[in-house]
């Protein structure tokens, strides 16, 4: 599928400048760091090999680890952004900000 089309409507629409999909990785692990996240955890949730021994041989991250991680990241770049985050209980989905 397609992905770049819809990505560059959805900027158009948004009035945001045009962005790859690298961009967004790149800075995801960056707005990782300001979270105070573990390298290797951002290299997990971005899908890279583990590169040094010890995340190759010793380190096991269950994906509930990682989903904690992720969430926090999420809610901390929510915050930044002035969009009020979901409660527990609510059903999280796509919706218009703005």
């Amino acid at each position: 599928m397609e992905v770049l089309k819809p990505l560059r409507k959805a900027m158009k629409a948004a009035g945001l400048p045009l962005f790859s999909l690298h961009d967004l990785r790149r800075s995801f692990g960056t707005l990782a760091e300001w979270c105070e996240v573990p390298v290797g955890v951002v290299a997990q949730i971005q899908g890279h090999k583990p590169s040094a021994l010890a995340e190759k041989h010793y380190r096991r991250r269950p994906l509930d680890l990682l989903t904690l991680w992720h969430v926090k990241i999420e809610s901390w770049i929510l915050e930044q952004a002035g969009i009020e985050q979901p409660g527990e209980g609510q059903v999280s989905g796509l919706r218009v900000v703005g």
